[in-house]
């Protein structure tokens, strides 16, 4: 055998490259290519009635910057930025804003990141992880490059809690205290609150830590967002029956409403029940709050009491206490009570945090913690929606009263209200 086919048989086989992906590949670079182009076209057409005193055009075309790689979903794919010549001196350049300076991955990777690791991924297993989702574009994401991004990410979390708030106004906010095994310490958590705009988005306010959930920590959390600006109290804010928070908002916020959350509440008196019972009970809660009216509402309250109060006293109990906090929702629009009466954007957004808690008993750092959930919370916001009937907050807004979700419309009405 001659030494060309012994070397031929010592050569592995190259693995055949999946022509699909090469494909959208090479149809990524050309996208991107073209949308390159049209963004220095405009450029280029901004600048062509600029001359020299020659007659030539004092914007040009001059090659391109170094090729580079960009890591997408699809894997690396190579770009070239185009470059302007400013012969007038003036300083014209050209920036992308499709590929700014110092690009290096999609924007759909960085956010993949927080995700695993709120998914219970550690840093040393993140390769290995992205290596099977993304196949060679992990390159370049070692456990080194995912401790600078989260770096960057308490960074950026650091920045916002000083962000200007000045501007903002809040109608209807949510808060609650999401626990963490953050250094296996059961009296941390995490104190949240999002709030309504005056058009209906669902907005990211405040993330922070605290002790447990007391009046101290909400306190200094609530007095931080005054501080920066955010002097308007939001019209009615929704949140479970911890003290803390509550006696909180009446001395920063004292002309808010309060609206207990249904969700906490029935939780809260199914716990002191025997299951055998609380699928009655809960049928029974559910008739409360789903009423059509305050009245009818209060009918149904009393039922309940009257029906368990005698075998069920504590659950009873709890089910007395805050019966007009529960029932606040009646003077607010209908179109927005699926909304207010729980803390359900807060609960369902936390469900990865709360399973990331569950795999790992230490979830790192205390500043670790907060900026890996700013960021989920930042992508996951991307994808709130509008609440229902936003262009009613503007009469809440304007203090237009509502009876049982309607608006009162004349003056017997509102002094009945």
């Amino acid at each position: 055998m001659t030494h060309s086919n012994l070397t031929a048989l010592s050569q592995p086989e190259q693995p055949v490259a999946d022509p699909l992906t090469e494909l959208l590949r090479r149809g990524a670079r050309d996208l991107i290519a073209q949308a390159v182009e049209s963004e220095l076209q405009v450029l280029l057409d901004q600048h062509a009635k600029h001359r020299l005193p020659d007659g030539r055009q004092a914007v040009v075309r001059n090659g391109y910057l170094p090729e580079r790689i960009v890591q997408t979903g699809i894997g690396d794919v190579e770009v070239k930025v185009p470059k302007v010549r400013d012969r007038s001196g003036s300083g014209v350049c050209f920036n992308s804003s499709l590929l700014p300076p110092y690009l290096k991955r999609a924007k759909s990777i960085e956010e993949l990141l927080p995700w695993l690791y709120l998914k219970g991924i550690s840093t040393g297993d993140y390769q290995e992880a992205l290596a099977a989702l993304l196949g060679d574009n992990a390159k370049g994401l070692s456990a080194n490059t995912i401790s600078r991004l989260k770096q960057h990410w308490i960074d950026e979390h650091r920045g916002w809690c000083q962000r200007d708030l000045s501007q903002k106004r809040y109608v209807y906010w949510w808060a609650d205290g999401i626990y963490s095994n953050v250094r296996m310490d059961d009296r941390l958590c995490l104190l949240v609150v999002i709030g309504v705009t005056e058009h209906g988005r669902k907005e990211l306010m405040a993330v922070d830590d605290g002790y447990r959930e007391s009046e101290a920590s909400w306190s200094e959390l609530l007095a931080g967002l005054r501080s920066r600006g955010l002097t308007h109290s939001p019209k009615l804010a929704t949140g479970d029956g911890a003290l803390g928070f509550w006696k909180a908002l009446l001395k920063v916020y004292p002309e808010t409403r309060h609206q207990r959350c249904w969700v906490h509440k029935t939780a809260n008196i199914l716990t002191a029940l025997p299951k055998s019972v609380q699928p009655k009970v809960k049928a029974a809660l559910h008739e409360i709050w789903m009423a059509a009216t305050r009245e009818e509402a209060h009918k149904a309250y009393d039922r309940a009491l009257i029906r368990f109060e005698s075998k069920y006293t504590g659950a009873m109990d709890r089910l007395r206490k805050d019966r007009d906090e529960l029932l606040a929702f009646y003077d607010f629009p209908a179109e927005h009570w699926v909304h207010i009466r729980t803390t359900n954007p807060i609960e369902s957004t936390f469900s990865t945090v709360r399973l990331r808690t569950k795999r790992a008993r230490n979830c790192g750092s205390r500043e670790t913690t907060l900026g890996m959930v700013y960021k989920l919370l930042e992508t996951a916001q991307k994808r709130w929606q509008r609440i229902r009937g936003f262009n009613l907050l503007t009469l809440v807004v304007n203090n237009v009263p509502f009876k049982d979700g309607e608006q009162v419309q004349d003056q017997s009405d509102r002094n009945a209200a």
